[in-house]
């Protein structure tokens, strides 16, 4: 199997499964969406889009094995598994406040290898593959070269649902407000990581994620010289529900402040 081969097809899927989802947003109707639970929403966008990708990713990989946020498909596969948000920021999606993405990620077995994050509204395409350089719609990107919290622009994603450690987040929210150059909340975590990937931002951190959430914007990340762990450091991250994100040379500084805040 050749990635990069690979990963220009799951590029073509997910534009198709996004420009689905452009469509839709046009006359999209409030009345359905359903409720998983608490700010936590489906619609029967995520779900066609998702049944596009499924489809799609079958035909390229058949012995393949999925996780997916709607489970459109849910056999495990041995050697590879897709990881799969169709609708990346729904939320987003359903109030039409940008961004919002496809997120599509390869496991073999435990490994992340390829990576697409096609974001909507921008219609920017992030893509990597294990060996490759990190990419936007062609064109190579690299992480910022700053290092230190006085030179960063933070994002974060907000807790929702059963909500824990609400005091070790505003902790980290009043640290970052004090001494960056802001913290900004997107509403798309496979977007969030894209951006660092980019140098957009330098930084990013979230609980209550899932593995959907950021497979595809790990490797991309990675690819683009930049770090992905949980909050201890740990590079087994995918199924933490925790992820910390930055460029390389800010990660030793942004991890450890994260790690005091939540763990001291």
């Amino acid at each position: 199997m050749i990635l990069e081969n690979l990963c220009q097809e799951v590029i073509l899927i997910a534009k198709q499964a996004g420009s689905f989802i452009a469509r839709e947003r046009v006359n999209f109707d409030l009345r359905s969406i359903e409720i998983k639970g608490k700010a936590n929403f489906v619609t029967y966008v995520d779900k066609k889009a998702e049944e596009i990708i499924v489809e799609g990713l079958r035909k390229l990989l058949p012995e393949s094995g999925f996780i997916t946020e709607e489970g459109t498909a849910t056999n495990s596969g041995e050697k590879y598994r897709w990881v799969i948000d169709p609708l990346d920021g729904t939320t987003n999606f359903i109030h039409g406040l940008p961004p919002y993405a496809v997120s599509i990620g390869l496991l073999e077995g435990e490994e992340i290898v390829l990576g697409v994050v096609y974001e909507i509204s921008r219609s920017e395409c992030f893509y990597a593959w294990k060996g490759s350089k990190a990419m936007l719609d062609g064109k190579e990107i690299r992480v910022s070269e700053a290092a230190t919290t006085n030179q960063a622009l933070i994002i974060t994603g907000f807790p929702y649902g059963v909500v824990k450690n609400t005091d070790k987040f505003i902790s980290a929210i009043k640290y970052f407000m004090e001494n960056s150059h802001g913290i900004r909340r997107l509403g798309s975590a496979a977007t969030d990581l894209s951006y660092v990937a980019a140098g957009r931002s330098e930084a990013f951190w979230e609980t209550g994620l899932q593995s959907w959430d950021v497979a595809a914007g790990a490797i991309i990340l990675r690819q683009a010289g930049g770090r992905v762990t949980d909050f201890r450091g740990n590079e087994k991250f995918l199924f933490t529900g925790e992820v910390i994100a930055t460029n390389g040379n800010y990660y030793k500084e942004f991890q450890s402040i994260i790690e005091k805040i939540y763990f001291s």
